[in-house]
């Protein structure tokens, strides 16, 4: 394969990809697309999207977000980050942070520190995009643009980091990884989460929801053992794997019907228990659209 496209793997050096994929890719907001091609790494299975299909990784200075339609309003951001942290805020249990010292790798505006404020101990907000700087900061935030700068005061001081759907978009995922462990404390804790390229929602609509799944903003894509894999290589001890079910019944059947995201829309008939029933299975057969791995300095 073109050696621009795909380079030697990151994560484990193999230089061999056998192709996945090839169509188009979703370019921002929902209904923009780009050409694209996916590709699986013959030694650690991760799949990356072609370079040339890909969001350029200075614009997560703050391009990233006007890209995808979300701008940097604050408010309306935090309103979309609290509907998430539940999910992580789920995964962390039983782990408590009474007192300890967190870091949130990939933070944004910060939503996920908010809800662990008046628990937690200190905080590290570490994300590129200055402009959200100003309001962590002001919010009693430690803020740095990345986690090699937050070394220099936290090395070895962090009892639980996050990184939460942010690897699928760095350059290089154990790079990524390398790079938090030295804020963690001995027994530290990072949990990652990232979507599930085992979602089942590519196995029913291959083309359709393929075209939206791919995006030029995520270059990785990984199962519960490629991520594993990166996260080992990195340093880590895998502790546990969750797969974590964030829509209802309602959506797949949405997606089946109009071949379109209709996100946490309703569907006639559909209730809570059927909701549950759906979550329970997805996740149990690891088809779930998210991925959590909890991880430990080996």
């Amino acid at each position: 394969m073109d050696k621009s496209d795909f380079p030697p793997c990151p994560i484990c050096g193999a230089d061999a990809w056998s192709a996945i994929y090839s169509g188009p890719v979703r370019d921002g907001a929902f209904g923009k697309a780009r050409e694209g091609r996916v590709a699986r790494c013959d030694g650690c299975k991760v799949d990356r999207l072609a370079e040339s299909a890909c969001l350029d990784v200075e614009s997560y200075r703050g391009a990233y977000r006007d890209h995808l339609g979300q701008g940097h309003d604050l408010k309306k951001h935090l309103a979309e980050q609290d509907e998430l942290a539940r999910f992580t805020l789920d995964t962390l249990w039983p782990e408590s942070l009474r007192g300890k010292h967190v870091a949130d790798i990939g933070c944004a505006g910060g939503g996920l520190l908010d809800h662990l404020r008046g628990i937690a101990g200190q905080a590290v907000a570490v994300d590129p995009d200055e402009h959200f700087a100003v309001s962590l900061r002001e919010r009693g935030y430690d803020w740095y643009p990345n986690a090699s700068e937050a070394v220099r005061r936290w090395q070895g001081k962090i009892d639980t980091a996050f990184a939460i759907q942010v690897i699928e978009h760095v350059l290089d995922p154990r790079a990524f990884l390398a790079e938090i462990r030295p804020l963690l404390a001995s027994n530290g804790l990072l949990i990652v989460s990232t979507p599930n390229r085992a979602d089942i929602l590519l196995d029913l609509l291959p083309g359709d929801f393929a075209a939206f799944f791919y995006r030029t903003q995520h270059r990785w894509y990984f199962d519960s053992a490629s991520l594993s894999r990166a996260a080992e290589l990195a340093g880590f001890r895998v502790e546990e794997v969750r797969h974590v079910h964030r829509y209802g019944m309602a959506n797949a059947l949405l997606w089946l019907r109009d071949r379109r995201p209709a996100g946490r829309a309703a569907f006639e008939s559909i209730d809570r228990s059927a909701d549950d029933l759906w979550r329970s299975w997805l996740e149990s057969k690891g088809r779930s659209d998210n991925l959590y791995v909890k991880l430990r300095v080996a």
